[in-house]
């Protein structure tokens, strides 16, 4: 909302202070700030208010502002005075204002650094987390304009204002004077605000996905008075699961008499229902879906599932055509699944909602499924439904113009009814926010994603995201690091889905493989060597073996302490007469979950061949009961792995108030009292021994994970003896100057040497050699032996191209070799060689950090030279990195054995190179504007390390979403 000409004229109006935002009880209202023509909505606002509310406010009988007051309070200078409203449908339901103030209380302007503020919200909106949400924004702005404490003076019977800020999680002081309280919060995040800001986030996002799921009433919007059509058909589907709520049919043209359609009151707009509708699936034409939200808005629907075509997929016309669309729904406080979208459903007993186009309502079950393509939702649905298992949720949501996958982790993280998690995503809004959520979830349940568009170079129609200058490989590396399974197909999501949702996480990688096919079982062994995994020689039961041999098999595997999972392989038995039989796959179906039952908790999958009947009784659970997945036991820990989720101090609840994820049972403790039997859910079964190990390869990696993230690493208190932040803060100040360049500048070679010695990052200085003279003079300087060297960007770093020299270990070998590199590669000042004094030998290595404008800051790692570069062999991870993830980083590269001793080489300093990465990632961490850095060669030696080369580029910094209040994706 733009300001009146008579708005402060020195200061513009700051629109992105604007934000939506998601409350506590899942509705969505919009944040801006208060402008001179919001005189009328102040005044009906504050007509609304209860009494009591006043009271708090003014501390003193105040019923109604006067002219003056209204004035006060919508006119500011947007710096020294700051008002904020909250709306909905345009109308306001909460203000909140500052007013700089000097060390005596009076109003001032800066370098005075506090500011008095209060906070107002009406009576009907309190308790849905509205000023904590104001509270995030109004501190926000207020550290923008360089305030950094709020004093609030408080009745100490305004208890509700009083937790608000005690909550927030700031550091505050709290006195007592002149019969109120008196709160100063320092407005400085700390980690503590950063996670009272994020768990609120959950509850609110999480719920807002719940009441979507979980409408008490459904109203099909776009209802075809004849059969057929995508209405009816809606309508049908929701009929025909068994939706325990009331439904209704939606359209303007049904005839006045028209009462019901299928079984159901007809009625031709929202406002006949004369009832509280909770959810809207809109079916209609686009150019009548504002009509059919305003209606939805104007009679309290809590949420719209827009299956509607013609949005950001159809171009520019489209594109702005869905932000309305967006835009019109917030303004109401309602949320969108879509438009294009397919549909949702919830498997849920208590719901059986399928408000989609799928004709079935797919089998209940453990799985929760995300997708963005309707087409390959329908696949996925059709894969799953062959392969017996079943589903808690399924959501395609087309465009994701509003919800997306990150709004769908925040609800599944503590959904009971979801142990995995699967995702098909062609493109990621918010990257740094969905690695975060990802690990938090995969921390207590296995997240599976498909990345789709992964070469394509631009974003899929219809998703209007960042642009991601990061290879596919660097985002497969960051999503490992936050514990996401990533798989390439759909039909590996399938397979992994399968497996870890119905069989434990295993302990390790020793795999037990038997069955009666000696070729298929040797299949298996090889796949488990292609997958990393410790395969045991293959248990031949022969082609007589019987469904008893292969329980008899099982149960040994699944006792013996040496063996982690079991892949069972099986072909149809041959017959007398030499013909082969498929036998009965229900039989051997039993003596396997039977074996599962008895045995230990550990995974077992089946790889099968032509048996009728196996793999749909192997999908079938042997109790209709919902077990409990059991997780690895950690042997660092002792004890199970499934950590409970963040529980609220004065509940002892989870975030949204539902039980919190409890930690699942230790192998030991499932196990089995002797002739006793445990109950098992479904043996997933493969056509293939590849798919099979595949899938078990993903589970033991991710158990390793979890195993890990239960411990997370930190950051060495020892580099904060060696690091001057102040100083790298003043200089890189003093390098962008007072106006930079928004394109940025690199730095040069001096001044980056500087700005790296602040981190305790030495590189090792250069002199330049225009000419043989300048080269002896400089070498001298330095000390023999010295290295000559290229700079230009044609032959950098480029030692194959014969642009470097080594070892020279006098004057005329200097010359000789400055000769030589003149007269073959040109001129010295196309060529702009260097001397350096010579580096202990070692491994020739390359660190690097970018801020990506999509995911963030990158730390990389790899070897120096053009063999890795080919290959791609770079490790990634994100900033801030741990100690943890600086052992990893360089470990995780194909070439890390030549750091370890590879063929009789001597290992070199692994732990200076760890000790390098962490500087960097400090570095950049600390000061965003540091938005690239080249470390290139750092040469790793037995002992130490030499940095040779560095380039380092300086930028106004970027923005950083994830730090600061919550808010909605812009439209």
């Amino acid at each position: 909302m733009q300001p009146s000409p008579e708005q402060s004229p020195h200061h513009a109006y700051p629109d992105h202070w604007e934000a939506d935002v998601v409350l506590r009880d899942g509705g969505t209202a919009r944040i801006r700030p208060i402008t001179t023509d919001d005189a009328d909505r102040l005044v009906s606002f504050y007509e609304q208010v209860s009494d009591e509310s006043k009271y708090y406010r003014f501390f003193a009988p105040y019923p109604r502002l006067s002219a003056k007051d209204v004035h006060r309070f919508t006119h500011h200078d947007y710096v020294d005075r700051v008002g904020l409203a909250v709306t909905v449908g345009g109308e306001f339901i909460a203000t909140v204002r500052y007013d700089r103030i000097n060390a005596q209380g009076r109003p001032a302007s800066a370098p005075a650094d506090e500011a008095e503020v209060a906070f107002l919200v009406q009576d009907a909106h309190q308790g849905r987390g509205v000023a904590s949400a104001l509270l995030e924004h109004i501190a926000a702005v207020a550290r923008e304009r360089g305030i950094r404490r709020f004093a609030a003076e408080v009745l100490p019977a305004n208890n509700k204002m009083i937790k608000v800020f005690r909550d927030a999680g700031y550091t505050q002081q709290r006195s007592f004077e002149d019969g109120s309280v008196h709160l100063t919060l320092d407005l400085e995040p700390t980690a503590e605000s950063l996670a009272v800001q994020r768990a609120r986030e959950q509850r609110a996002e999480a719920r807002s996905v719940q009441r979507l799921l979980a409408p008490g009433s459904v109203a099909v919007i776009g209802v075809g008075r004849t059969p057929g059509g995508v209405g009816r058909t809606v309508l049908r589907n929701l009929l025909g699961a068994g939706f325990t709520g009331r439904a209704y049919a939606v359209n303007s043209a049904f005839a006045a008499d028209q009462a019901t359609i299928d079984g159901v009151p007809a009625h031709r707009s929202l406002g006949e229902i004369g009832e509280p509708v909770d959810l809207a699936v809109v079916a209609v034409p686009a150019d009548r879906v504002p009509e059919a939200v305003a209606d939805c808005g104007e009679h309290g629907v809590q949420g719209l599932v827009v299956l509607s075509a013609g949005y950001a997929e159809w171009g520019a016309e489209g594109r702005e055509r869905q932000r309305e669309l967006v835009r019109q729904a917030r303004s109401y406080g309602m949320r969108i699944i879509g438009p294009n979208a397919f549909g949702i459903i919830n498997n849920s007993e208590a719901v059986r909602l399928n408000a989609s186009l799928a004709p079935e309502r797919p089998a209940s079950g453990r799985i929760g499924l995300f997708t963005q393509s309707g087409a390959i939702g329908i696949a996925l649905l059709s894969g799953l439904y062959r392969r017996g298992a079943g589903l808690s949720t399924f959501i395609s949501a087309g465009n994701r113009a509003d919800i997306s996958g990150n709004d769908f982790l925040q609800y599944w993280y503590e959904d009971p009814d979801t142990d995995v998690a699967l995702l098909y995503l062609e493109s990621l809004g918010n990257p740094r926010k969905f690695t975060r959520l990802a690990r938090r979830t995969a921390a207590v349940k296995p997240v599976v994603v498909v990345k789709g568009a992964r070469h394509s170079g631009s974003t899929p129609p219809g998703h209007a995201v960042p642009v991601s200058r990061i290879p596919d490989a660097t985002v497969s590396a960051l999503m490992r690091q936050a514990g996401v399974i990533r798989v390439d197909t759909v039909t590996e999501m399938v397979d992994a889905g399968l497996l870890l949702a119905d069989q434990p996480l295993p302990a390790g990688g020793r795999v037990a493989i038997l069955g009666n096919s000696e070729s298929l079982g040797l299949l298996t062994y090889d796949a488990c060597l292609a997958e990393g995994l410790r395969p045991r020689p293959p248990v031949d039961l022969t082609t007589a073996a019987t469904p008893q041999d292969f329980r008899d098999a099982l149960s040994a595997a699944l006792a013996d302490d040496g063996c982690d999972a079991v892949v069972v392989t099986a072909i149809p038995w041959v017959g007398e007469n030499g013909e082969a039989e498929s036998g009965d796959g229900e039989v051997l179906a039993t003596a396997l979950h039977a074996a599962a039952a008895a045995g230990p908790a550990k995974p077992v999958a089946v790889v099968h061949v032509e048996i009728g009947g196996l793999a749909e009784a192997l999908a079938a659970a042997t109790s209709t009961v919902a077990q409990q997945r059991p997780a690895t036991a950690s042997p660092a820990l002792g004890v199970p792995g499934r950590p409970a989720a963040p529980r609220r101090p004065d509940t002892g609840q989870a975030a949204t108030g539902r039980p919190a994820p409890t930690p699942d049972k230790a192998v030991g403790d499932a196990d089995p009292a002797p002739g006793a039997s445990r109950p098992v859910g479904r043996i997933p079964a493969y056509p293939a021994a590849e798919r099979a190990v595949r899938a078990l390869a993903e589970a033991v990696r991710y158990a390793q994970w979890r195993r890990q993230a239960a411990v997370p690493g930190k950051v060495p208190e020892f580099l904060d003896d060696t690091i001057d932040e102040p100083a790298a803060g003043t200089l890189i100040d003093t390098l962008l100057g007072q106006d930079p360049d928004p394109r940025g500048r690199p730095l040069e070679h001096d001044e980056a040497r500087e700005l790296l010695a602040c981190y305790g990052i030495i590189v090792r200085p250069t002199l330049p050699a225009p000419g043989p003279e300048e080269a002896a003079a400089a070498a001298a300087r330095l000390g023999y032996p010295v290295a000559l060297k290229t700079t230009a960007p044609h032959l950098r770093h480029r030692a194959d191209l014969g642009g470097v020299r080594l070892d020279l270990d006098g004057e005329p070998a200097l010359r000789r070799a400055y000769g030589e590199l003149t007269d073959l590669l040109g001129k010295p000042a196309e060529l702009r060689p260097v001397v350096q004094s010579m580096a202990p030998r070692g491994v020739d290595t390359v660190v690097r950090a970018t801020i990506d404008p999509a995911a963030g800051a990158v730390l990389s790692f790899g070897l120096a030279g053009a063999p890795s570069e080919l290959l791609g062999d770079t490790a990634h991870r994100l900033v801030p990195a741990t100690d943890r993830d600086a052992a990893e980083l360089i470990r995780s590269i194909r070439a890390a054995p030549v750091l370890f001793g590879w063929r009789g080489s001597a290992p070199v300093d692994t732990a200076a190179l760890e000790e390098l990465l962490l500087r960097v990632s400090r570095l950049v961490d600390d000061h965003p504007e540091v938005v690239s850095i080249a470390l290139e060669p750092v040469v790793v030696a037995t002992q130490g390390l030499t940095v040779l080369g560095a380039s380092v580029r300086l930028s106004p910094p970027p923005a950083r979403t994830d730090l600061g209040p919550r808010r909605l994706s812009n439209y």
